[in-house]
């Protein structure tokens, strides 16, 4: 755990020493402010509630998470960064959880700053802020499951670009398989087994159930499980690509 903390440390410290921590956190800040007051007419449904402010994180994280993830490991080949740091007196997985722990620590770190969204809807009306809350902690694993997917497609590339692409279609193929669309393609050919199985894997599915109020534990189980797949298959991916 030591070995983790350190290398987390001085990865998030990496983030604030340069402008484009600061960039990303304002542009996230102002993406769902903008998303929540415009296009989730936030106003126009005169409900005290942030359905409008959470229905578009998904979205949001398609887009702002690779970008973060895909510079995890990328920059690393690219530099020969990584090969210093093989060997340095820590374990591969240790190196992963670390650096993975930072950048979702980042991310969490953007996602508090949103907290007066949170003061806004109290003060305007009385909202379930139980159900608010169940729907930042979800959207802070989800956010981990997109950027565990980056972390470890980030590992089998070199080029940080390449990986941002492949990342955010990875996370569009899970964000989306929940959708009619998508299940009526596996209906027309599939067994319902594997139509269910598809349909459970869907990130928009778990994450919208929360956000409507109904808390489910296997929500956030889903997306740990996710986070924890991903992430083993990160160590496996820089422990085959390390000498290349």
């Amino acid at each position: 755990m030591r070995n983790i903390r350190i290398i987390a440390q001085r990865e998030l410290t990496a983030y604030f020493s340069t402008p484009l921590a600061y960039v990303f956190i304002v542009i996230f800040l102002a993406l769902t402010g903008a998303f929540a007051f415009y296009l989730g007419s936030f106003f126009v449904r005169g409900q005290a509630d942030l359905i409008s402010f959470f229905t578009f994180h998904p979205w949001l994280y398609l887009i702002l998470v690779p970008s973060i993830a895909m510079r995890l490991w990328a920059e690393e080949r690219k530099s020969g960064t990584i090969e210093l740091l093989m060997t340095l007196p820590v374990s591969i997985t240790e190196a992963v959880l670390g650096k993975f722990l930072a950048a979702w620590a980042f991310i969490g770190i953007s996602l508090i700053l949103t907290f007066p969204m949170w003061v806004t809807v109290n003060v305007l009306g009385d909202p379930d802020n139980g159900v608010i809350f169940a729907s930042y902690l979800v959207s802070f694993f989800m956010a981990g499951s997109f950027l565990a997917i980056g972390s470890c497609i980030s590992a089998l590339s070199k080029n940080q670009v390449i990986a941002f692409i492949v990342s955010a279609t990875v996370c569009f193929l899970f964000a989306m398989s929940g959708v009619e669309l998508v299940l009526n393609f596996f209906r027309a050919w599939a067994p319902g087994p594997l139509v269910d199985v598809v349909a459970s894997m869907s990130f928009l599915t778990h994450f919208d159930s929360v956000t409507k109020g109904v808390i489910d534990a296997k929500d956030i189980t889903f997306f740990a499980s996710m986070m924890i797949f991903w992430l083993f298959a990160n160590v496996l991916v820089v422990d085959l690509k390390k000498g290349t």
